[in-house]
């Protein structure tokens, strides 16, 4: 359990996550306000070896751009760790994101790399940037008649809503349910 800040959502998600088995676990996102942010997400590692393992992650994310997303993510946790603290994770990952009908009922597909870090015992750190493959060019944006440039800049045919950058917080595990 925990919560994310992030430039691409603007305002804090509170996150939970449930082991479903060894390899499996479930994750909820609740987004402050709810259009932002909010989504649900599956984890299944595929393979494990030593301080390595790769997961695949597939998500829905509901915002005014709401996409599915699919991310292959590579962990590398370290050699060693400080004296009284566990060892940090470092990943990359692969992400591509369909959004099917964006704000401006446009479609888009977005393709990616991204970067974490855990950078503390509770803190880590993870950016990126996600091509837009149907992203419009300079002249595209010039004749067609967007509502503000606001809405220009964050819709689904944008090329700069593709960088992405999150600071997130783990609070720890909630209490066991007594059965």
């Amino acid at each position: 359990m925990g919560f994310t800040l992030s430039a691409e959502n603007l305002f804090p998600a509170v996150w939970m996550r449930r082991g479903l088995n060894r390899y499996t676990d479930v994750g909820f996102r609740l987004g402050i306000p709810p259009w932002y942010g909010t989504g649900v997400d599956i984890n299944r590692t595929l393979f494990r070896k030593g301080r390595k393992w790769d997961t695949l992650n597939l998500a829905y994310n509901f915002s005014p751009n709401s996409s599915y997303d699919f991310t292959y993510y590579k962990f590398k946790r370290a050699r060693k760790a400080k004296k009284g603290k566990s060892p940090g994770v470092n990943w990359v990952g692969a992400r591509s994101m369909v959004i099917p009908k964006g704000m401006l009922g446009g479609q888009s597909l977005r393709f990616g790399m991204l970067y974490g870090r855990k950078v503390g015992e509770k803190m880590g750190v993870e950016f990126g940037y996600f091509h837009n493959l149907s992203s419009t060019t300079s002249e595209d944006e010039e004749s067609e008649s967007y509502p503000s440039d606001f809405v220009k800049n964050i819709s689904e045919h944008s090329a700069r809503v593709g960088y992405s950058f999150q600071v997130f917080y783990d609070l720890g595990q909630t209490k066991k349910r007594k059965k």
